[in-house]
Protein backbone atom coordinates (compact mmCIF):
# COMPACT_ATOMS: atom_id res chain seq x y z
CA UNK A 1 0.00 0.00 0.00
CA UNK A 2 1.33 3.49 -1.02
CA UNK A 3 0.66 7.19 1.28
CA UNK A 4 2.03 9.96 0.60
CA UNK A 5 4.65 9.56 3.12
CA UNK A 6 5.85 6.19 1.08
CA UNK A 7 5.33 2.56 0.81
CA UNK A 8 3.21 1.13 4.33
CA UNK A 9 2.46 -2.37 5.39
CA UNK A 10 -1.05 -3.28 4.97
CA UNK A 11 -0.94 -5.98 7.60
CA UNK A 12 1.52 -6.05 10.58
CA UNK A 13 4.09 -7.45 11.26
CA UNK A 14 4.13 -10.81 13.70
CA UNK A 15 7.24 -10.93 15.44
CA UNK A 16 6.51 -11.41 19.22
CA UNK A 17 9.61 -12.75 21.15
CA UNK A 18 8.77 -16.59 21.79
CA UNK A 19 5.57 -16.85 19.51
CA UNK A 20 4.79 -20.29 18.34
CA UNK A 21 2.59 -19.46 15.62
CA UNK A 22 3.20 -20.84 12.24
CA UNK A 23 2.47 -17.33 10.29
CA UNK A 24 4.95 -15.37 12.81
CA UNK A 25 7.33 -13.76 10.76
CA UNK A 26 11.04 -14.66 11.10
CA UNK A 27 14.57 -12.83 10.13
CA UNK A 28 17.19 -14.24 7.87
CA UNK A 29 20.96 -12.86 6.93
CA UNK A 30 21.04 -11.23 3.58
CA UNK A 31 24.39 -10.86 2.16
CA UNK A 32 25.28 -8.63 -1.28
CA UNK A 33 22.80 -5.78 -0.28
CA UNK A 34 23.19 -2.14 -0.18
CA UNK A 35 21.55 -1.07 2.82
CA UNK A 36 18.93 1.60 3.55
CA UNK A 37 19.13 5.39 3.70
CA UNK A 38 18.81 5.20 7.36
CA UNK A 39 20.64 2.47 9.50
CA UNK A 40 22.67 1.94 12.32
CA UNK A 41 25.90 -0.17 12.40
CA UNK A 42 26.14 -2.83 14.47
CA UNK A 43 29.97 -3.86 14.93
CA UNK A 44 31.24 -6.56 15.97
CA UNK A 45 27.80 -8.47 17.04
CA UNK A 46 27.56 -12.27 15.94
CA UNK A 47 24.00 -13.16 14.38
CA UNK A 48 22.53 -14.19 17.73
CA UNK A 49 23.00 -10.78 18.90
CA UNK A 50 21.82 -8.84 15.21
CA UNK A 51 18.41 -11.25 15.57
CA UNK A 52 17.89 -9.85 19.15
CA UNK A 53 18.32 -6.60 18.10
CA UNK A 54 16.34 -6.79 15.04
CA UNK A 55 13.72 -8.19 17.26
CA UNK A 56 13.49 -5.98 19.59
CA UNK A 57 13.10 -2.65 17.12
CA UNK A 58 10.51 -4.29 14.43
CA UNK A 59 7.85 -2.64 15.81
CA UNK A 60 9.46 1.10 16.37
CA UNK A 61 9.34 3.09 12.98
CA UNK A 62 11.62 5.78 14.79
CA UNK A 63 14.53 3.02 15.44
CA UNK A 64 17.11 2.60 12.54
CA UNK A 65 17.49 -0.81 10.54
CA UNK A 66 20.34 -2.76 12.22
CA UNK A 67 23.20 -4.17 9.93
CA UNK A 68 25.78 -6.64 11.36
CA UNK A 69 29.23 -6.31 10.49
CA UNK A 70 31.23 -9.78 9.22
CA UNK A 71 34.04 -11.01 8.31
CA UNK A 72 32.95 -10.85 4.44
CA UNK A 73 34.87 -8.35 2.69
CA UNK A 74 32.45 -7.76 -0.13
CA UNK A 75 29.62 -7.01 2.47
CA UNK A 76 32.39 -5.21 4.42
CA UNK A 77 33.13 -2.94 1.54
CA UNK A 78 29.52 -2.62 0.66
CA UNK A 79 28.78 -1.35 4.18
CA UNK A 80 31.24 0.83 4.89
CA UNK A 81 31.42 2.76 1.38
CA UNK A 82 27.43 2.82 -0.31
CA UNK A 83 26.86 6.23 1.37
CA UNK A 84 30.24 7.84 -0.07
CA UNK A 85 27.97 8.68 -3.74
CA UNK A 86 29.47 8.68 -6.92
CA UNK A 87 32.82 10.03 -7.74
CA UNK A 88 34.32 11.07 -11.41
CA UNK A 89 37.24 8.90 -10.92
CA UNK A 90 38.77 6.29 -8.36
CA UNK A 91 38.99 7.39 -4.96
CA UNK A 92 40.79 5.71 -2.43
CA UNK A 93 39.22 5.39 0.90
CA UNK A 94 41.35 3.20 4.33
CA UNK A 95 39.59 0.07 5.70
CA UNK A 96 39.57 -1.88 8.46
CA UNK A 97 38.21 -5.68 9.28
CA UNK A 98 37.28 -7.20 12.09
CA UNK A 99 40.88 -9.08 13.03
CA UNK A 100 42.01 -5.32 12.72
CA UNK A 101 44.02 -5.35 9.19
CA UNK A 102 44.58 -1.99 7.87
CA UNK A 103 43.14 -2.49 3.73
CA UNK A 104 42.74 0.23 1.36
CA UNK A 105 39.29 0.18 -0.55
CA UNK A 106 39.41 1.65 -4.19
CA UNK A 107 36.00 2.51 -5.34
CA UNK A 108 35.17 2.80 -9.32
CA UNK A 109 32.17 5.15 -10.10
CA UNK A 110 29.93 4.56 -13.18
CA UNK A 111 31.17 7.69 -14.66
CA UNK A 112 34.87 7.42 -14.98
CA UNK A 113 35.22 5.88 -17.86
CA UNK A 114 36.44 2.44 -17.33
CA UNK A 115 34.35 -0.42 -18.06
CA UNK A 116 34.00 -3.24 -16.32
CA UNK A 117 36.40 -5.32 -18.69
CA UNK A 118 39.41 -3.61 -17.35
CA UNK A 119 38.01 -4.08 -14.14
CA UNK A 120 38.19 -7.52 -14.44
CA UNK A 121 41.39 -7.05 -15.99
CA UNK A 122 43.06 -6.17 -13.41
CA UNK A 123 41.99 -8.37 -10.71
CA UNK A 124 42.55 -11.66 -12.92
CA UNK A 125 45.67 -10.29 -13.65
CA UNK A 126 47.09 -8.66 -10.16
CA UNK A 127 45.17 -12.19 -8.49
CA UNK A 128 47.89 -13.95 -10.51
CA UNK A 129 50.92 -12.05 -9.95
CA UNK A 130 52.82 -12.48 -6.47
CA UNK A 131 55.65 -10.30 -5.93
CA UNK A 132 56.84 -7.93 -3.35
CA UNK A 133 57.10 -4.86 -5.31
CA UNK A 134 53.76 -5.29 -6.49
CA UNK A 135 50.61 -4.68 -4.77
CA UNK A 136 48.67 -7.62 -3.28
CA UNK A 137 44.56 -7.14 -3.97
CA UNK A 138 42.83 -9.25 -1.03
CA UNK A 139 38.88 -9.06 -2.85
CA UNK A 140 36.99 -7.24 -4.81
CA UNK A 141 33.04 -6.54 -5.58
CA UNK A 142 30.91 -5.69 -8.57
CA UNK A 143 27.62 -5.68 -7.78
CA UNK A 144 25.54 -3.06 -11.26
CA UNK A 145 27.50 -0.21 -11.36
CA UNK A 146 29.55 -0.70 -7.98
CA UNK A 147 33.46 -1.99 -8.55
CA UNK A 148 35.18 -2.16 -5.49
CA UNK A 149 38.91 -3.26 -5.17
CA UNK A 150 40.74 -4.07 -2.20
CA UNK A 151 43.75 -4.67 -1.71
CA UNK A 152 46.80 -4.35 1.31
CA UNK A 153 47.22 -1.06 2.75
CA UNK A 154 50.31 1.46 1.53
CA UNK A 155 50.70 3.78 4.96
CA UNK A 156 53.05 6.37 2.73
CA UNK A 157 50.23 6.31 -0.23
CA UNK A 158 52.02 6.89 -3.68
CA UNK A 159 55.28 7.88 -4.81
CA UNK A 160 54.13 11.48 -6.18
CA UNK A 161 52.60 12.44 -2.82
CA UNK A 162 56.62 12.23 -1.70
CA UNK A 163 58.48 13.15 -4.89
CA UNK A 164 56.31 16.59 -5.86
CA UNK A 165 55.39 17.74 -2.57
CA UNK A 166 56.49 19.52 0.94
CA UNK A 167 57.49 15.75 2.16
CA UNK A 168 60.57 15.51 -0.91
CA UNK A 169 63.01 16.23 1.95
CA UNK A 170 62.05 13.14 3.51
CA UNK A 171 63.05 10.93 0.80
CA UNK A 172 66.85 10.99 0.36
CA UNK A 173 68.51 9.85 -2.55
CA UNK A 174 69.48 5.95 -0.95
CA UNK A 175 65.17 5.84 -0.20
CA UNK A 176 65.20 6.79 -3.72
CA UNK A 177 67.86 4.98 -5.38
CA UNK A 178 66.16 1.77 -3.25
CA UNK A 179 62.65 3.00 -5.24
CA UNK A 180 64.59 3.53 -8.56
CA UNK A 181 65.74 -0.55 -7.99
CA UNK A 182 62.48 -1.73 -6.37
CA UNK A 183 60.22 -0.62 -9.36
CA UNK A 184 62.63 -2.27 -11.88
CA UNK A 185 62.38 -5.50 -10.16
CA UNK A 186 58.87 -5.08 -10.20
CA UNK A 187 59.21 -4.77 -13.90
CA UNK A 188 61.62 -7.33 -14.18
CA UNK A 189 59.07 -10.28 -12.56
CA UNK A 190 56.10 -8.75 -14.97
CA UNK A 191 58.29 -9.43 -18.05
CA UNK A 192 60.54 -12.30 -17.59
CA UNK A 193 60.07 -13.76 -14.21
CA UNK A 194 55.94 -14.48 -13.90
CA UNK A 195 53.97 -17.00 -14.78
CA UNK A 196 52.24 -14.63 -16.78
CA UNK A 197 54.08 -11.87 -18.69
CA UNK A 198 52.53 -8.68 -18.22
CA UNK A 199 53.16 -5.51 -19.97
CA UNK A 200 51.87 -2.43 -17.70
CA UNK A 201 51.14 0.23 -20.18
CA UNK A 202 50.47 3.04 -17.37
CA UNK A 203 53.86 3.13 -15.27
CA UNK A 204 54.14 6.48 -14.03
CA UNK A 205 54.89 7.87 -10.59
CA UNK A 206 51.15 8.16 -9.04
CA UNK A 207 50.42 4.29 -10.14
CA UNK A 208 53.75 3.64 -7.47
CA UNK A 209 52.63 2.92 -4.33
CA UNK A 210 55.21 3.00 -0.99
CA UNK A 211 54.75 1.02 1.85
CA UNK A 212 55.88 1.49 5.97
CA UNK A 213 59.40 1.20 5.23
CA UNK A 214 58.83 3.00 1.53
CA UNK A 215 59.54 0.06 -0.23
CA UNK A 216 57.38 0.66 -3.78
CA UNK A 217 55.08 -1.44 -5.25
CA UNK A 218 53.46 -1.37 -8.58
CA UNK A 219 49.91 -0.76 -8.71
CA UNK A 220 46.87 -0.39 -11.11
CA UNK A 221 47.07 -3.43 -13.66
CA UNK A 222 43.51 -2.24 -15.43
CA UNK A 223 45.22 -1.42 -18.90
CA UNK A 224 47.89 -4.21 -18.38
CA UNK A 225 48.15 -6.72 -21.04
CA UNK A 226 49.68 -10.50 -21.19
CA UNK A 227 51.83 -11.41 -23.64
CA UNK A 228 53.20 -14.63 -24.71
CA UNK A 229 57.18 -14.01 -24.12
CA UNK A 230 57.83 -11.99 -27.77
CA UNK A 231 59.59 -9.00 -27.62
CA UNK A 232 57.07 -6.99 -29.81
CA UNK A 233 53.31 -7.22 -30.32
CA UNK A 234 50.82 -6.33 -32.46
CA UNK A 235 49.55 -2.68 -32.59
CA UNK A 236 46.20 -1.77 -30.86
CA UNK A 237 43.79 0.27 -32.03
CA UNK A 238 43.04 1.61 -28.69
CA UNK A 239 45.98 3.86 -26.99
CA UNK A 240 45.77 3.68 -23.24
CA UNK A 241 48.54 5.71 -20.77
CA UNK A 242 49.40 8.96 -19.64
CA UNK A 243 51.33 11.45 -22.19
CA UNK A 244 54.31 11.91 -21.19
CA UNK A 245 55.21 8.45 -20.03
CA UNK A 246 54.16 7.05 -22.97
CA UNK A 247 56.57 5.65 -25.97
CA UNK A 248 56.80 7.40 -29.17
CA UNK A 249 56.03 4.32 -31.16
CA UNK A 250 52.70 3.44 -28.85
CA UNK A 251 51.69 6.82 -28.70
CA UNK A 252 51.55 7.62 -32.71
CA UNK A 253 50.98 3.74 -34.04
CA UNK A 254 49.59 1.87 -31.53
CA UNK A 255 52.84 -0.56 -31.13
CA UNK A 256 53.43 -1.58 -27.79
CA UNK A 257 56.23 -4.16 -25.96
CA UNK A 258 58.67 -4.34 -22.92
CA UNK A 259 60.17 -1.42 -24.38
CA UNK A 260 57.65 0.85 -24.03
CA UNK A 261 57.50 -0.45 -20.23
CA UNK A 262 61.18 0.84 -20.63
CA UNK A 263 59.96 4.22 -21.88
CA UNK A 264 57.78 4.74 -19.14
CA UNK A 265 60.66 3.97 -16.62
CA UNK A 266 62.99 5.86 -17.77
CA UNK A 267 60.77 9.16 -17.60
CA UNK A 268 59.86 8.14 -13.88
CA UNK A 269 63.61 7.53 -13.30
CA UNK A 270 64.05 11.26 -14.44
CA UNK A 271 61.25 12.42 -12.16
CA UNK A 272 62.88 10.23 -9.12
CA UNK A 273 66.24 12.21 -9.36
CA UNK A 274 65.25 15.67 -10.30
CA UNK A 275 62.04 15.92 -8.15
CA UNK A 276 60.53 17.31 -11.10
CA UNK A 277 56.97 16.82 -12.83
CA UNK A 278 57.02 15.44 -16.83
CA UNK A 279 53.86 17.13 -17.48
CA UNK A 280 54.34 20.27 -15.55
CA UNK A 281 58.34 20.90 -16.32
CA UNK A 282 59.85 23.76 -18.61
CA UNK A 283 63.06 25.49 -18.71
CA UNK A 284 63.95 28.04 -21.56
CA UNK A 285 61.16 25.89 -23.18
CA UNK A 286 62.49 22.55 -22.54
CA UNK A 287 60.85 19.63 -21.35
CA UNK A 288 62.59 17.40 -18.60
CA UNK A 289 63.94 14.96 -20.97
CA UNK A 290 65.77 17.64 -22.64
CA UNK A 291 66.84 19.35 -19.51
CA UNK A 292 68.19 16.03 -18.74
CA UNK A 293 70.22 15.38 -21.78
CA UNK A 294 71.98 19.02 -21.46
CA UNK A 295 72.76 18.05 -17.72
CA UNK A 296 74.21 15.10 -19.00
CA UNK A 297 75.98 16.50 -22.27
CA UNK A 298 77.85 18.73 -20.00
CA UNK A 299 78.67 16.95 -16.56
CA UNK A 300 76.97 13.69 -16.90
CA UNK A 301 73.40 14.80 -15.49
CA UNK A 302 74.81 15.23 -11.58
CA UNK A 303 73.33 19.05 -11.26
CA UNK A 304 69.23 17.43 -12.50
CA UNK A 305 69.38 15.75 -8.82
CA UNK A 306 66.70 17.51 -6.95
CA UNK A 307 68.84 20.21 -4.42
CA UNK A 308 66.68 19.33 -1.36
CA UNK A 309 68.73 15.88 -1.48
CA UNK A 310 71.81 17.31 -2.77
CA UNK A 311 73.62 16.44 0.31
CA UNK A 312 72.65 12.72 0.37
CA UNK A 313 74.19 11.24 -2.52
CA UNK A 314 77.40 10.07 -3.91
CA UNK A 315 77.74 12.17 -7.82
CA UNK A 316 78.56 9.37 -9.46
CA UNK A 317 75.43 7.33 -8.30
CA UNK A 318 73.57 10.12 -9.70
CA UNK A 319 74.80 10.39 -13.16
CA UNK A 320 74.90 7.27 -13.75
CA UNK A 321 71.01 6.92 -12.85
CA UNK A 322 70.10 10.04 -15.33
CA UNK A 323 72.12 7.80 -18.15
CA UNK A 324 70.15 4.92 -17.50
CA UNK A 325 67.17 6.86 -17.45
CA UNK A 326 68.07 8.65 -21.17
CA UNK A 327 68.71 5.25 -22.13
CA UNK A 328 65.16 4.30 -21.28
CA UNK A 329 64.04 7.25 -23.40
CA UNK A 330 65.84 6.71 -26.42
CA UNK A 331 63.45 7.03 -29.87
CA UNK A 332 64.18 3.62 -31.29
CA UNK A 333 62.88 0.89 -29.17
CA UNK A 334 65.98 -1.22 -30.30
CA UNK A 335 68.31 1.53 -28.64
CA UNK A 336 66.71 1.17 -25.07
CA UNK A 337 67.70 -2.18 -22.75
CA UNK A 338 65.51 -4.47 -22.12
CA UNK A 339 64.19 -5.38 -18.67
CA UNK A 340 67.28 -7.96 -17.45
CA UNK A 341 69.64 -5.39 -18.63
CA UNK A 342 68.19 -2.28 -17.02
CA UNK A 343 68.53 -4.44 -13.58
CA UNK A 344 72.08 -5.04 -14.63
CA UNK A 345 73.14 -1.28 -14.84
CA UNK A 346 71.13 -0.42 -11.76
CA UNK A 347 72.35 -3.12 -9.46
CA UNK A 348 76.42 -3.28 -11.18
CA UNK A 349 78.87 -0.77 -12.40
CA UNK A 350 79.38 -2.20 -15.34
CA UNK A 351 80.19 0.70 -18.59
CA UNK A 352 77.31 1.81 -19.36
CA UNK A 353 76.60 2.83 -23.67
CA UNK A 354 76.36 6.34 -23.73
CA UNK A 355 72.52 7.67 -24.67
CA UNK A 356 71.82 9.24 -28.24
CA UNK A 357 70.24 12.61 -27.62
CA UNK A 358 66.44 11.54 -27.64
CA UNK A 359 63.65 12.99 -29.39
CA UNK A 360 62.14 15.93 -27.84
CA UNK A 361 58.52 16.67 -29.07
CA UNK A 362 56.50 19.52 -26.96
CA UNK A 363 52.57 18.23 -27.50
CA UNK A 364 50.30 20.92 -27.51
CA UNK A 365 46.30 21.56 -27.66
CA UNK A 366 47.14 23.43 -30.98
CA UNK A 367 49.33 20.58 -32.20
CA UNK A 368 47.01 19.48 -35.19
CA UNK A 369 49.03 16.15 -36.12
CA UNK A 370 48.08 13.99 -33.04
CA UNK A 371 44.63 13.92 -31.82
CA UNK A 372 43.71 16.38 -29.07
CA UNK A 373 42.44 13.16 -27.11
CA UNK A 374 46.04 12.34 -26.51
CA UNK A 375 46.49 15.37 -24.31
CA UNK A 376 46.50 14.21 -20.99
CA UNK A 377 47.97 15.31 -17.61
CA UNK A 378 50.12 13.40 -15.59
CA UNK A 379 47.85 11.95 -13.02
CA UNK A 380 45.28 10.92 -15.42
CA UNK A 381 45.06 7.68 -17.62
CA UNK A 382 43.93 8.22 -20.92
CA UNK A 383 42.79 6.37 -23.81
CA UNK A 384 41.93 6.94 -27.43
CA UNK A 385 41.04 4.98 -30.60
CA UNK A 386 43.54 4.98 -33.94
CA UNK A 387 42.63 3.53 -37.16
CA UNK A 388 45.09 0.95 -38.20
Amino acid sequence: MFSCSGCVRKTELLCERNSTSKDANVFYPVANIKPPDFYEFANSVDFEECYQICLHNYGNKSKKTIIASTVSITLFVILSFAAFGFWRCRVEHMGKLQDGKEIAVKRLSSSSGQGKEEFLNEIVLISKLQHKSLVRVLGYCIKEEERILIYEFMLNKSLDTFLFGKKKVEIDWPKRFNIIQGIARGLLYLHRDSRLRVIHRDLKVSNILLDEKMNPKISDFGLARMYQGTEYLDNTRRVVGTLGYMAPEYAWTGAFSEKSDIYSFGVLLLEIVSGEKISRFSYDGKNLLAYAWEFWSENRGTDLLDQDVADSCPPCEVGRCVQIGLLCVQHQPADRPNTLELLSMLTTTSDLPPPKQPTFVVHTRDDQSMPNALITVNEMTQSVFLGR
